[in-house]
């Protein structure tokens, strides 16, 4: 403890009014002390000092009260660092178990005062670090939007360049494979470049696994990406958020700037549109402790990022399947129609962030609309035409068309069929719906509508119609046109045919030569 340590008690102002009376109006140290009601000792101490030079401790504090629990408390703490972060034991719970489980008698303060000295000492300290040009973090941050009227979490990919404090943003619906692969192919056309390295945490996306020496065992996924891109990559320490304290500041920025208030969209591309934009609007900001602006200091990134490669990568996920006997192929949980033909094959499933693509050989044979959901069904009910040709009799209750919005003209048409042809009427409803996968809706929707004004009532008719739309001409609804229908051929009488009438009734064996055929 310093000689002074009783001086922290006296105020600055004192001290002036002490050293004035004093070293300006020349009274005596005593005088001073007397009126002013301070020990000589101390007034020749605030004579020595300006201001007051406050307490200052030169040994550490006994606690000899605390002593014998401390190293109950250290262990407890020990353990902690292997807890997480939430589940950590405060002071307060700390000197609930001392007491319960080792008998302490002393009280709180002390131990609150143990506990938050020996955590300011166990706290990380950091160097500076300075980026070289060319370098990029990546990390997922979480954020409410609003898509479609439905407000769900948006799961976006971060990327910051630390040399120049450049930013690129891009929203998904989940942190997945796909999306973690067409973060990276957005980020580098928005780049114009490809960084030379990139630091991740130890995602699952880029890890498969990390080996007893430290080392990544990549996935194939990123390395795929890798080997296109040839970009090196880093890796943060487990648990170690600060390894890439710049992507991490980035992700808390982007949610409190770019998505406050919640952003209201008609789709994820429009949103993704709005964060491209708001990263382009910040490259005009200067930083502070900058002279230069963002966009001014990405020109020296961008002469050091590597070049982009002729083709994108194919951000996708590829996994092979069989389709069921429902015509049905699952991916992530979720099932998606391809027609009926391809049932019982090996196919090729590719799942993008937005879509679904089945490829069966080197032809895409179904393409959907992606799925979030879970135990879902996705039918395209196309693909189930050409079977339900052959079994009309399950056209009730085929789930794939169950909610299949068509123009009511198709409805109209489907019962005049099958009043007027009964059962068959019924199939040739559903080679109408055949025409489907081959011409546009309104295509056939306009047909229908012209072969009901014409009376016109089968599915000869409104195929003549729809081409006669498609190529433009007039259409010809006679008999000539339509080969499949049986011509009549009328033998032509003979005069004798007359005479054989005139003489009456003849016996049925006897032969005619009037007939038709």
């Amino acid at each position: 403890m310093f000689p002074w340590d009783t001086g922290g008690m006296y105020t600055v102002e004192l001290y002036a009014r002490v050293r004035r009376a004093v070293h300006v109006e020349g009274r005596s140290q005593r005088e001073v002390a007397r009126e002013f009601g301070l020990a000589r000792k101390t007034v020749r101490k605030m004579l020595a000092y300006p201001a007051p030079p406050g307490y200052q401790r030169q040994k550490p504090m006994l606690r000899p009260k605390l002593g014998p629990w401390q190293d109950a408390i250290d262990a407890i703490l020990e353990q902690d660092k292997t807890r997480p972060r939430r589940q950590r034991h405060t002071a307060k719970r700390i000197f609930e178990r001392l007491r319960e489980e080792h008998g302490y008698t002393g009280g709180y303060t002390i131990v609150k005062d143990y506990v938050r000295q020996l955590k300011i000492g166990a706290r990380e300290m950091f160097v500076p670090l300075s980026h070289a040009p060319g370098e990029a973090q990546a990390d997922f941050g979480e954020a409410l939007v609003v898509v479609a009227g439905v407000e769900c979490e948006a799961h976006y990919l971060a990327f910051d360049l630390p040399h120049s404090d450049d930013c690129f943003v891009v929203a998904f619906p989940a942190e997945t494979t796909e999306a973690f692969l067409e973060g990276h192919v957005r980020a580098f056309a928005y780049l114009g470049g490809v960084p030379t390295r990139i630091l991740y945490d130890n995602t699952t996306l880029a890890v498969a696994r990390i080996l007893g020496d430290g080392e990544r065992q990549k996935t194939r996924a990123f390395s795929e990406l890798q080997s296109h891109y040839l970009f090196a990559e880093k890796f943060g320490r487990p648990a170690k958020g600060n390894d890439k304290g710049k992507v991490e500041g980035l992700v808390g920025y982007a949610r409190r700037n770019f998505m406050v208030p919640i952003p209201r969209v008609a789709s994820w591309e429009e949103l993704n549109v709005h964060l491209e934009a708001a990263c382009l609007h910040r490259r005009q900001r200067r930083l502070r402790g900058h002279r230069e602006t963002i966009a001014e200091r990405f020109e020296r990134d961008r002469a050091a990022l590597l070049p982009l490669p002729a083709a994108p990568y194919e951000a996708c996920e590829k996994i092979t399947t069989r389709v069921t006997s429902l015509s049905l192929v699952r991916y992530r949980s979720n099932d998606y129609s391809v027609p009926t033909e391809y049932g019982h094959r090996q196919v090729l499933v590719k799942g993008y962030v937005h879509h679904v693509v089945i490829v069966c050989g080197s032809e895409v044979i179904a393409r959907h609309e992606r799925s979030y959901e879970r135990e879902s069904a996705v039918f395209d009910p196309l693909h189930y035409l050409a079977l339900l040709e052959h079994k009309s009799r399950a056209l009730e209750q085929a789930a794939p068309l169950a909610g299949w919005q068509l123009p009511d003209c198709f409805l109209y048409l489907r019962r005049l069929l099958e009043m007027r042809l009964r059962k068959h009427g019924r199939r040739e409803y559903i080679q109408v719906l055949r025409l489907l996968e081959t011409f546009a809706l309104n295509e056939v929707s306009g047909a229908i509508e012209d072969a009901l004004r014409m009376n016109t009532i089968s599915f000869d008719a409104v195929r003549h119609l729809v081409l006669c739309r498609v190529e433009r001409r007039p259409p010809r609804l006679d008999l000539l046109n339509w080969p499949h229908l049986p011509l009549p051929r009328v033998r032509t009488t003979a005069p004798a045919d007359y005479m054989t009438l005139l003489a009456g009734p003849r016996t049925p064996s006897a032969p005619s030569n009037m007939e038709v055929v």
